[in-house]
């Protein structure tokens, strides 16, 4: 019987597996990441601090990498996806697979955590849900600038943070170079979102993923924020959608210059001049 039904729902279309791969580790990310957020802001600081919310991504990332990454190699960004397909790494027909997984479990996501929180949500707002305040709760579920940052230098710390993400991410599963072990490569780059959470959060709030910060932010227009959302910080919801994919593309082409260009392989079988071997790296 067990077998019959899993028969049935066995999907054997490679890109709708790919899609929901990347769905469900994005979910995973997301409803760690934000139930944090939640946690902190809803809690006034009593159930943890932005050590918490650093922690609770680089853990959800790591998970839904093991989660997605046998069957779609667990983007779980959209910049990374477009990054993959500007190198020829990626067909550019799977390119809105990935994309619309990625917001699906986004978007599902903060609608969980929505629901989970919700009477503490209520609690803390008295049913006024703000985007700016001493009240403010919109930042639970996408990011915001700091009051001092300029639109400029905003964009500025989504760009770097994103160039240190994809750097990181290089560097890690880099086969040709000093490349992780197998296994570890999860943890590590949940290690890396953990370290630029530390060091490149306080302006923006280290969005550094079209994926993590749109979804949600439609979701908060959607359930009772309205449309101040995409008007405040001086219409800042473009920046974590723009600049993540102009970052990832520098980064990766900044790896490309330093090192991968200038590191290829010796083919095993003995090339007598030393030729190196046409192989590329994963990105």
């Amino acid at each position: 019987m067990l077998e019959k039904i899993q028969k049935a729902l066995t999907i054997r279309s490679v890109t709708i597996r790919e899609l929901l791969a990347e769905a469900l580790g994005m979910f995973i990310l997301m409803v760690f990441g934000l139930c944090s957020v939640a946690q902190v802001v809803l809690g006034r600081g009593d159930f943890g601090q932005q050590l918490s919310i650093n922690l609770a991504f680089g853990i959800g990332v790591t998970l839904g990498i093991h989660a997605a990454g046998g069957i779609s190699g667990a983007h779980l960004n959209a910049a990374i996806t477009i990054t993959h397909c500007i190198l020829g790494n990626l067909p550019w027909r799977k390119l809105p697979a990935y994309v619309i997984g990625q917001f699906l479990g986004s978007f599902t996501a903060a609608a969980t955590v929505f629901g989970f929180y919700y009477d503490a949500l209520y609690n803390y707002t008295s049913g006024h849900f703000t985007v700016t305040g001493p009240n403010a709760t919109a930042s639970i579920f996408s990011t915001y600038p700091a009051p001092y940052v300029s639109l400029l230098g905003g964009f500025f710390s989504e760009f770097l943070a994103t160039v240190m993400l994809i750097l990181g991410i290089l560097i890690i599963h880099d086969e040709k170079n000093n490349a992780a072990l197998k296994g570890t490569q999860a943890m590590l780059v949940g290690i890396v979102v953990l370290g630029i959470g530390l060091g490149m959060g306080m302006n923006t709030g280290y969005a550094i993923n079209p994926s993590r910060d749109l979804p949600p932010r439609v979701f908060t227009a959607i359930a009772g924020w309205g449309m101040d959302v995409f008007t405040a910080g001086h219409h800042w919801w473009w920046v974590p959608v723009t600049a993540p994919i102009l970052g990832s593309l520098a980064g990766a082409l900044i790896y490309k210059l330093f090192i991968d260009f200038h590191n290829q392989p010796v083919l095993e079988s003995g090339n007598e001049k030393g030729q190196p071997a046409l192989e590329s790296s994963t990105l």
